[in-house]
């Protein structure tokens, strides 16, 4: 494999092999022939013009229609326009002082053309476009390069299209593809029926017909799949050696006192779920499991009795929370359900019981030195906090197990900085409503124990979503105005929720967000020139003016004091608040249970799984819930498509595979949550299920009789390929 790693400039030249390195970080060989196709045209078969996106880098295949060259006006110089066709509809090429290029472009001929889609005169177009013939003389090198075979057309930049990419490919497939090797077990490829690599490289690049192209690509999905579930389950192995307390329940403790308190029975949902975590507690090495809940299913009463459970056993638990409302928010509901069981060692507090510490970034030092002591001398069996709890200083006596709230707002190191902290790895609980794209794919590589709770307790009413085109009927947004001041009128309250603060100018210039707040929104921008995003203070003062004038009309985002905070959020619980405009400060946790509507402005730039979370605030009592996404976005547009998906479904982990689907899973070993920087080039995590459950079960097998890949070396290769410094320490924290 040793030429594979042969810098890319000993095979293309330096200028070339930077602008490789550059724009598609591809630096070796083997990153070259690994840059598979994007897709495939035949000749004849022209590209559909009018889904072109502005601002997109494209390679089109089309038909050359119209050339005509105009002077400019008063000034030397010319514009060579040049429109061509799929058909259908028609797409324009403009080059200036370029008149040549008549000679090249004449109407009738097909050729592939690059550059990025540009608006003018409400017509797309591409400036000064590289581009390709390829309706040649026969004999000619263009002819004899295409016919008959498919064209690959490459991911590519402005700096090089995808043609001068193919040369690049094809240069690097007739010196190298004798050094590739074969990484798969041929027993495994025998049973599969899957061809050589370096055949699948070939006709991954050079397809004669569909058939070679599916051919190559199903031994290609192999790859990824067999090698990554090669690197998980060597993971599995390290982690099942590690050493855990059991924490197992014991009879007659605080956990069946609290079920005696509880004014209700739990779900039968919630019971599974519960002896599934009991179950991973009991054993000698660390939990790692994914609490999957619909919005309001119960998982935090879930979390506290594994807490209580491990209190019973002896041990410490910790739960983090993203923000400081929400840990306060936890500490005041977790108190007041457990009652004197959270008092104890104090006057009334029972002798089973335990304390509930809050750690918060905010609190003043009494406050945190008396907090931290509990944790260090074991008094507290449960502690409470945010980032706060990562602190060097902060310590246990005995720590058993880490409850992660919402865990996509956190990082795996501020996880494994806490897991840090006790003596041995405690069991960790995750908990989410929307898994982000990345642990969706983990779940479905099976790298994520999971329970899922999709039964809402009794008494709770379903939410219904609409999305409200402000600009295209802007009566409705007047509706949605009305539909709040109804709900108010009947004793409700309401949320209305902001991408951004607003009060930016009056912050200080370069001033750094608090860890404990959440990101401000904007994002989802579909690649035009947008309006800044709409702010929570300059929304909540017009609405107190207009269409909400006579309700009582407060604001609640990150940058006010902690206090101010508390305060807002307190009133507004106990009815003193009609509306509260907020930022994404609301997404989490926050009970309200006389909240029946939510207003969210500029729903496109939020995420769906953002969409989802912050719907959940409302119909959390015995009144219907309704959550109203006001957009500018056209109803073509991809940003409205995702909020007709949320308008469409209550499930949690089916919008979670929606935004898989448009967001990609991101790098499965790596930081990338989501996004562009995937691993995964030719599998589909979704589509490709199947594949993956195999060479879990295979890649598994293989493992358990040769952990350290004695007998495959060329496996071993290219693991090590795949798993770089960075990745290879991501894993091994989890």
């Amino acid at each position: 494999m040793g030429a594979l790693d042969e810098p890319l400039k000993d095979l293309v030249g330096d200028r070339t092999a930077k602008v490789l390195a550059d724009s598609l970080k591809l630096r070796t060989v083997g990153d070259l022939l690994h840059h598979y196709p994007r897709r495939y045209v035949e000749r004849g078969q022209l590209t559909s013009l009018d889904e072109l996106e502005v601002d997109e880098h494209v390679t089109v295949l089309a038909r050359i229609e119209k050339v005509t060259l105009i002077p400019f006006r008063g000034r030397k110089g010319d514009r060579l326009e040049v429109v061509v066709t799929d058909g259908r509809s028609r797409l324009s090429l403009v080059f200036f002082n370029q008149g040549w290029r008549q000679k090249d472009l004449k109407p009738g001929l097909q050729g592939l053309f690059a550059g990025k889609v540009g608006m003018f005169n409400r017509t797309r177009q591409l400036a000064s476009p590289d581009y390709q013939l390829i309706d040649e003389e026969e004999g000619s090198s263009a002819a004899e390069q295409f016919a008959g075979r498919l064209i690959p057309v490459y991911p590519a930049s402005a700096q090089l299209p995808s043609w001068k990419l193919s040369l690049c490919v094809e240069l690097a497939l007739t010196k190298h593809l004798a050094d590739v090797g074969e990484p798969l077990p041929a027993e495994l490829r025998a049973e599969h029926e899957l061809i050589p690599l370096p055949e699948a490289l070939e006709l991954i690049h050079r397809p004669r017909n569909q058939v070679d192209k599916e051919r190559a690509q199903n031994r290609l999905r192999w790859d990824e799949a067999f090698v990554l579930q090669v690197a998980l389950a060597q993971r599995r192995a390290a982690d099942s050696a590690l050493p855990a307390v059991p924490r197992r329940a014991v009879p007659d403790g605080v956990l069946d006192a609290f079920d005696a308190r509880l004014p209700f029975t739990l779900t039968d949902g919630q019971q599974k779920v519960c002896a599934e975590i009991f179950a991973d507690l009991a054993t000698d090495h660390p939990m790692h499991r994914l609490l999957q809940g619909e919005v309001g299913s119960g998982k935090t009463l879930v979390a506290l009795r594994a807490m209580l459970a491990v209190v019973d056993a002896g041990g410490q638990t910790v739960l983090l929370a993203p923000t400081e409302v929400l840990a306060q928010q936890h500490h005041r509901s977790i108190v007041e359900m457990m009652g004197e069981l959270a008092e104890a060692g104090m006057i009334g507090g029972s002798e089973i019981g335990t304390r509930v510490a809050l750690l918060t970034g905010s609190m003043g030092a009494a406050a945190r030195r008396g907090a931290m002591l509990d944790m260090a001398s074991g008094k507290a069996g449960i502690t409470i906090g945010t980032h706060a709890l990562i602190e060097d200083k902060v310590q246990f006596a005995d720590l058993g197990l880490v409850v992660v709230d919402e865990q996509h707002r956190f990082g795996v190191e501020q996880r494994d900085a806490l897991r840090a902290k006790g003596e041995q790895p405690p069991h960790l609980l995750v908990m989410t409503a929307t898994p982000i794209p990345r642990t969706v794919a983990m779940t479905v590589f099976g790298d994520l124990e999971t329970s899922v709770l999709d039964q809402l307790p009794s008494g709770r009413s379903p939410i219904s979503t609409h999305v409200v085109p402000a600009l295209e009927k802007p009566n409705f947004l007047t509706r949605a105005w009305e539909r709040v001041r109804e709900e108010v009128g009947k004793g409700h309250q309401a949320y209305v929720v902001c991408p951004r603060i607003g009060d930016e100018e009056d912050a200080p210039k370069g001033k750094k967000k608090r860890k404990d707040d959440p990101e401000e929104v904007d994002g989802g921008a579909d690649s035009e020139e947008r309006r800044p995003p709409l702010a929570v203070v300059e929304t909540a003062e017009k609405l107190a003016k207009g269409p909400l004038a006579g309700l009582r009309v407060e604001i609640l985002h990150g940058r006010l004091a902690p206090d101010a905070k508390d305060d807002v959020m307190r009133r507004f619980a106990a009815g003193e608040v009609d509306v509260l405009v907020a930022t994404t400060v609301i997404e989490v946790g926050v009970n309200v249970p006389n909240s029946t509507v939510m207003v969210i402005m500029d729903a496109d730039r939020f995420g769906v799984s953002q969409l989802h979370q912050l719907r959940g605030r409302v119909g959390r009592g015995s009144a219907a819930g309704l959550c109203l996404l006001v957009s500018d976005m056209p109803a073509a547009s991809a940003a409205r498509a995702r909020l007709d998906a949320v308008a469409g479904t209550l499930d949690g982990f089916a919008l979670s595979r929606i935004d898989l689907e448009q967001r990609r899973e991101g790098d499965v070993l790596g930081q990338a949550q989501s996004g562009v920087k995937s691993s995964l080039k030719v599998l589909s995590v979704l589509d490709d299920e199947d594949v993956i459950a195999t060479a879990r079960a295979e890649a598994t097998r293989l493992v358990a009789a040769d952990p350290e890949l004695a007998a495959h070396p060329e496996l071993r290769t290219a693991l090590e390929s795949l798993l770089d410094e960075d990745r290879a320490e991501y894993l091994e924290k989890g």
